[in-house]
């Protein structure tokens, strides 16, 4: 009670200088901190008010516009090599402009036009961005997918991609054509059958995979004739799906020329088109006639690969003067090297008693092997070994 009262009757002036001491570090450290947040203040509206920054610091990317050397189009490259920034068509030029964008990471190139409303298209929505080693381009039209080959001042693809052959000579002695197929997916066995392979052996390209163009390029560059499989349903399906966008006995005609085209622009310079399964589909002749009327409308031949004895093909392709061959065997259909050299001696057997023989293969490395073994003894034979065009022009003949 006495410490109370002393307290209350303490002097005034005692008081306030004992809380004056308490209360002195807690205003000095808001005064610092005050003082912090204030600079913090200043320095964020100097950044804001000053410096031009429109986009508040979000990711950009940066495209360079070569500034083009004179208003002449630049000379287009190959699809698959470098390539410069092509100047606009002339029907757009001062209104856009294309470039050229490379991917950091993946180094993926892809063509964009660049308009006065500042939309952008891909250069696949614009016609071909590049011209194709060995293409021509009066043989190629713009369809919905890209670019499908065509019959123009009198050329059809199948004769101006038909590998070079000496046909007078194939006309006097037995021959023997040979088609490797599923190529294109698969880069390694692709490789394989391009690079061991002899030119005369014809290259058959699956429209999958995630460069078939440049496959089927560095193949033609070897001098291989090229075809493309056209995937067509089979018997079993969708349990055996030959892939996307498959040729269906099921779907209308009109939608099954739509997928033919998806097909026809994946890549260019083939001389015909096989079906790449299809047992069912080649064997139904309401499916198979728009698909083959268009394919001798666009100047191909058609393979068939034998796999179906009830196929339409050959009465279809007749029809409309179309260049056509069937295999007579798939030489690997049984892949070790015993029954391979078997029927390669059947192949031989067949050409000798009617004069052309076919044979289709896959790129197996044993069935590469076999082969390149079997066609260095072919001439010594006295049989030659030609292009599937040259055996059909010569099966058309006889």
């Amino acid at each position: 009670m006495t410490e109370t009262v002393d307290e209350l009757s303490a002097p005034l002036g005692q008081k306030t200088e004992r809380r004056k001491r308490r209360l002195r570090l807690p205003f000095t450290a808001m005064q610092a901190l005050a003082v912090l947040l204030g600079l913090v203040l200043i320095a964020f509206l100097t950044v804001t008010l000053f410096t031009d920054n429109p986009l508040g610091g979000e990711p950009v990317a940066r495209v360079a516009l070569p500034k083009p050397a004179d208003d002449k189009p630049s000379a287009a490259a190959s699809g698959h090599t470098e390539q410069p920034a092509k100047s606009a068509s002339p029907a757009a030029a001062g209104d856009s402009k294309t470039v050229t964008i490379i991917d950091g990471s993946s180094g993926k190139r892809q063509d964009v036009v660049i308009g006065s409303d500042g939309g952008g298209k891909t250069g696949a929505d614009t016609g071909p961005s590049a011209a194709m080693v060995g293409i021509d381009s009066r043989l190629l039209e713009k369809a919905r997918y890209g670019m499908i080959p065509m019959v123009a001042d009198g050329l059809k693809p199948f004769t101006v991609y038909a590998a070079d052959a000496d046909r007078t000579k194939a006309a006097r002695m037995p021959v023997v054509a040979i088609v490797v197929g599923g190529l294109g997916v698969g880069a390694a066995k692709t490789a394989d059958a391009i690079m061991k392979l002899p030119p005369a052996v014809t290259l058959a390209f699956t429209p999958y995979g995630t460069d078939p163009a440049k496959l089927a390029e560095r193949a033609r560059a070897q001098r291989h004739e090229i075809l493309l499989q056209v995937p067509m349903e089979p018997f079993d399906y969708p349990d055996n799906d030959p892939g996307p966008q498959t040729l269906l006995t099921a779907l209308p005609p009109e939608q099954n020329l739509d997928r033919l085209y998806w097909h026809l622009s994946r890549f260019q310079g083939y001389a015909g088109i096989a079906n790449f399964m299809g047992a069912r589909f080649t064997a139904t002749d309401t499916a198979m006639q728009p698909i083959v009327r268009e394919a001798a409308k666009r100047g191909l031949g058609y393979l068939d690969d034998g796999s179906s004895p009830r196929s339409t093909a050959s009465a279809l392709t007749t029809a409309q003067a179309m260049p056509f061959a069937k295999a007579d065997f798939t030489i690997d259909a049984v892949p070790t090297s015993a029954e391979i050299d078997r029927t390669l001696v059947k192949l031989e057997t067949l050409a000798k008693e009617r004069g052309v023989a076919v044979g289709v293969a896959s790129a197996l490395p044993i069935s590469i092997e076999r082969l390149g073994t079997w066609i260095k003894t072919l001439e010594g034979r006295g049989i030659m070994l030609v292009p599937l065009t040259t055996a059909m022009l010569k099966s058309k003949s006889s």
